[in-house]
């Protein structure tokens, strides 16, 4: 007797959703560990706000650890807009300058999206990564002629 076909390969992904719903379930206060591979490496807090129609407001802060044992604290702040199928994250600058645009689809047993970043002479490629337990990953891989590592940071979701 042969199995019926999954259903599930198209279902929505939990907690995440869709796509499309991704954005909402960034709303909130996330736990963040990111290398940056030897380099430095970051613990902290980032929180998405409501910022208006469509925006979260994203703030990290935390504590770095450079790979020499020298430690302080850093912040890092964007702005993420809804776009259908995925976001846009803008530099939090007044105006807002563009980051890169993220689109979401299925990747196996996640939801995932990548973009390019020309910030002159230097390339920046980032990935996102949405995972079943709920986490989600930011990868970014900087190549050029002044920056040259990946940085790799792990989002959970903090208790209420």
């Amino acid at each position: 007797m042969r199995a019926p076909p999954s259903s599930t390969s198209f279902a929505p992904l939990t907690p995440w959703g869709t796509a499309d719903a991704v954005f909402d379930a960034l709303a909130g206060a996330w736990t963040l560990a990111r290398t940056i591979e030897g380099q430095a490496s970051m613990t902290g807090i980032a929180v998405f706000t409501p910022g208006g129609q469509g925006v979260l407001k994203y703030r990290e802060e935390g504590r770095i650890r450079l790979a020499d044992g020298k430690e302080f604290d850093g912040h890092r702040e964007y702005l993420f807009e809804r776009a259908p199928g995925g976001f846009v994250v803008h530099f939090a600058e007044t105006p807002p300058r563009l980051f890169h645009a993220i689109g979401i689809v299925r990747d196996g047993d996640a939801l995932a999206g990548s973009a390019t970043h020309l910030c002159t002479p230097d390339t920046y490629d980032s990935s996102y990564r949405f995972l079943a337990d709920g986490s989600f990953e930011i990868r970014h891989t900087v190549r050029g002629p002044r920056k040259d590592y990946l940085s790799a940071t792990v989002f959970t979701r903090r208790a209420a």
